[in-house]
Order: C-alpha cells, then sequence, then structure tokens
C-alpha cells in the first residue's frame, strides 16, 4: 500500500478487450475492458454467473487452475502487460485477490493466519506492526485472535481474510462477493473500514458485489457486466440515479438480466 500510488497518473490496472475461454471452448467474458485509478474505488456489478468472478481471475492468474485463459485482450498492472506473469508473480507486484467464500486456514488462529500471509521478507518487527494495524481496523479480531479461525462466525472469517490480504502489503485489493451471506449491519461495517483503509493508505481496490447498493455507496465509479460483458460504465452516482439499475440491482426486481429490463421496456413502449 503505498500512498504516493494515489498521485500517478493513468490507472494502476487496465484490462483492454480481455476474452477468457474454459477448456478452449466456452467464451466466459467477451471482450471486457475496465479500469481501476491509482488510490480509486471501482465496482464490478452483476448478477450470478455474469462474468464478474472471471474476471477478477483473469487479473490474479487464477484461471489456469480452472482450465481458462485469456485467448483475446490486454491485462496491464502499472503500465506493464502481465499476461504471461504466474500467479505468485502477480502477488509480488502487489495484486491480492481476496476470493468468494472466505478462505482462512479454519485451524490456526487468526493471529497465525496473518503470519502466515506475510511476505517472507517483512521483519518481525514489521510483521508485528502490521498485524496491529489489521486489528486496529477489525477489533473484533483481535479479540478472538486465539482462537481457531474455523469457530469465528462468517462476518469475522470474512474480517480475517481481508486482514490476510493486507499483510501481503498489497497496491490492488480484488474482493469477490465480501457481502455474501452477511447480515446488513456486518456488509456496513467491513465496507466502512474498507473505504477507511483506502483513504488511509492509498490502497486501490476492485470490489465485485451482487449486493450493488452496498458497493456504490462506497465506490467512485462503477461497471455492470452482463453475459460477460460490460454493459454499463458510469459513476456510483450516475448508476444509483439510472432506473434501470434501481429497478433491478437496488428495488429487488424479478427480471433474468439487465438486458430482460431493457428489453421489457422497450416492449412496453411498442405496445403503449
Amino acid at each position: 500500500m503505498k500512498p504516493e500510488d494515489v498521485h500517478k497518473s493513468g490507472p494502476i490496472l487496465s484490462m483492454n478487450s480481455v476474452e477468457v475461454l474454459y477448456n478452449s471452448v466456452m467464451l466466459a467474458i467477451k471482450g471486457v475492458s475496465i479500469e481501476v485509478p491509482h488510490g480509486g474505488m471501482v465496482a464490478l456489478l452483476g448478477s450470478n454467473g455474469a462474468g464478474k468472478s472471471t474476471t477478477l481471475k483473469a487479473i490474479s492468474g487464477l484461471l489456469t487452475a480452472e482450465r481458462g485463459k485469456v485467448s483475446r485482450g490486454e491485462i496491464r498492472f502499472d503500465g506493464n502487460v502481465i499476461g504471461d506473469s504466474l500467479p505468485q508473480e502477480r502477488v509480488e507486484l502487489g495484486i491480492c485477490h481476496v476470493i468468494e467464500g472466505r478462505r482462512v486456514f479454519e485451524h490456526l488462529t487468526p493471529d497465525e493466519n496473518l503470519e502466515a500471509a506475510a511476505p517472507m521478507s517483512l521483519s518481525r518487527g514489521r510483521v508485528a506492526s502490521e498485524k496491529a494495524r489489521i486489528y486496529d481496523y477489525f477489533p473484533r479480531l483481535g479479540e478472538r485472535k486465539t482462537s481457531l479461525a474455523g469457530y469465528l462466525s462468517g462476518g469475522e472469517q470474512q474480517m480475517l481474510a481481508i486482514g490476510r490480504a493486507l499483510m501481503t502489503q498489497p497496491r490492488l485489493l480484488m474482493l469477490d462477493e465480501p457481502s455474501l451471506g452477511l447480515a446488513p449491519f456486518l456488509v456496513a461495517e467491513i465496507f466502512e473500514i474498507i473505504k477507511r483503509i483506502n483513504r488511509d493508505h492509498g490502497l486501490s481496490v476492485l470490489l465485485v458485489e451482487q449486493n450493488a447498493l452496498a458497493a456504490l455507496d462506497i465506490v467512485s465509479h462503477g461497471y455492470l457486466i452482463e453475459n460477460g460483458r460490460v454493459v454499463m460504465h458510469d459513476t456510483a452516482e450516475r448508476l444509483k440515479a439510472n432506473s434501470d439499475i434501481q429497478e433491478f440491482y437496488l428495488g429487488g426486481g424479478q427480471a433474468r438480466s439487465f438486458h430482460d429490463i431493457k428489453h421489457y421496456r422497450r416492449r412496453k413502449r411498442w405496445l403503449s
């Protein structure tokens, strides 16, 4: 996390017309282009199966574990093409991906989980200070730091997953559905902490969420992805004000996709 990154020009992350194939057959995302500015917070919104998680895996390099690959397009991090970089090399560059499902070492304590995530290059004193900083952001983790992680609540495990990510000293933090399965008050608490970390350290954040309302409250810009394509990109305020976004993503609408809403509106105008 480097505060000076906030002042750099150009995006820290850019994807240009990226396509992803699974098993050399199935096209999962189709020409996706997104940007995350230095020190910025951006949301990637969409329904289940839209291609959000695949987009993050393309950036972090985790596609190969699922027989996926970037078949077209370009991914740049801090101006450098990273398409051929191994996942561990991308972590060393400063890309950290918190995957969906709160993956923590359940047989270890939160304290041990944090130490396990620390880079080998960090001194013992630096590891201790980083842990103290994370406990300052997540006080309830500090209270449970000697308990086994498997006995933590869902919200506490999500806090630990984010804390582990912060121990890697990221420059770009990618979060995949951090609100999944959590009570609204916990979602609000975790998102407010993410916002505070961004403000304090200039950490760039790419947030994948189905909970559009919570996400748009903390980011500056958002992209809406449907069926593997970006169908809308705007500021958070404009997205919240968009009637179609309100109907489906903010108002509990019953349409199957954003495309269904647009089709319904066109049909309604034609019939009237």
